[in-house]
């Protein structure tokens, strides 16, 4: 059994084993792989193993060997799925690796709005602000409180739920656009249509999936129906915001704030260029990717792949394809 690794190195930089993958078959590792190389390194490949490298139609059509693709995050849309349910390939992803990384970094990112804690440090350390003022106290941006504030959380899958879970803690009103049904939430929860959610959220957060659906789901006619000091904060997939739509209404005079870990598009180069505005920010990445997830990471992948190998490999399959045939209104969790 051969199992190809493309791009190694966003899952293991050096401070892991692959001990327990190499147990499973003969594998070739590649930190990194460009577009023009995927279907050499993959040609005799039963099982190749990913995290950004993406296969298209295209690409899978001349991969007659391969059985299995193992996303090595959660985001799947990198695969043209409804080739490899043609071609009988299984793919895998990993689900619930990053959860307390990500509902971390959504507080992150929310506080470092809230708070601005990087802002006054700079202006601390290196334009002597504070030191200079002739009052104790010293601002020169809004201070928010967060308990008593509306966080709006759209889809309540597992970060949904913990990111739900911190926002009480903090003292907030948690809202949320999902199909549960309101007797499956905590008592916390309030179950909210989409407008509703929007109109009284202070701060919305994003952990839906990346569908056609909601793709650019943030967008000019629901920014329109939201406070115009809403904090918008996506830790899901890039396109789920249209950048543009947010970009305008801070150039509009709305003060809303974007703060996100992923970009509509993958270069952070081309993608900051879009939104400069001082109520933007960036968390890195590193959100879902926390040293202490690592191990549970790789594991996951060796998990995915052992459930669906040998006499498990068509029932897996089958499973997976029953789980794309779902409505599209499914994307809510």
């Amino acid at each position: 059994m051969k199992i190809v690794i493309l791009d190694g190195y966003a899952l293991n930089p050096g401070d892991l084993s692959w001990e327990e993958i190499n147990a499973l078959g003969e594998v070739e590792y590649y930190d990194r792989t460009a577009s023009e190389d995927i279907v050499s390194r993959c040609e005799d490949a039963e099982i190749v193993l990913t995290n950004k490298v993406p296969f298209s139609a295209e690409t899978l059509s001349q991969l007659p060997m391969l059985k299995m693709i193992g996303v090595m995050a959660t985001g799947y849309n990198i695969i043209d799925c409804a080739s490899a349910r043609k071609q009988g390939i299984t793919v895998c992803n990993i689900p619930a690796y990053s959860t307390a990384s990500v509902a971390q970094t959504v507080f992150a990112l929310l506080l470092s709005a809230t708070n601005s804690v990087e802002h006054y440090t700079h202006q601390i350390t290196h334009e002597q602000r504070w030191t200079s003022n002739p009052d104790f106290c010293y601002w020169d941006t809004p201070l928010q409180e967060l308990a008593g504030k509306t966080m709006g959380i759209i889809s309540l899958g597992r970060i949904g739920m913990a990111v739900a879970n911190i926002a009480q803690a903090f003292g907030m009103k948690v809202v949320a656009l999902t199909s549960k049904r309101q007797e499956e939430l905590p008592s916390y929860i309030l179950k909210e249509g989409e407008a509703e959610l929007l109109a009284q959220s202070d701060v919305i957060s994003l952990h839906c999936p990346l569908t056609p659906e909601t793709q650019n789901f943030i967008n000019a006619t629901r920014i329109a129906k939201m406070k115009s000091s809403a904090i918008i904060i996506n830790t899901s997939r890039g396109p789920v915001v249209n950048e543009q739509d947010v970009a305008d209404a801070l150039t509009n005079g709305r003060r809303c704030a974007l703060c996100r870990t992923g970009f509509g598009i993958l270069s952070p180069a081309q993608g900051t260029s879009r939104v400069s505005h001082a109520s933007y920010s960036l968390g890195h990445t590193s959100g879902s990717y926390s040293p202490d997830e690592y191990p549970h990471r790789e594991c996951e992948v060796i998990h995915s792949w052992q459930s669906s190998k040998y006499s498990q490999l068509k029932q897996t399959s089958h499973k997976w394809q029953q789980t794309t045939r779902k409505s599209s209104s499914q994307w809510l969790a």
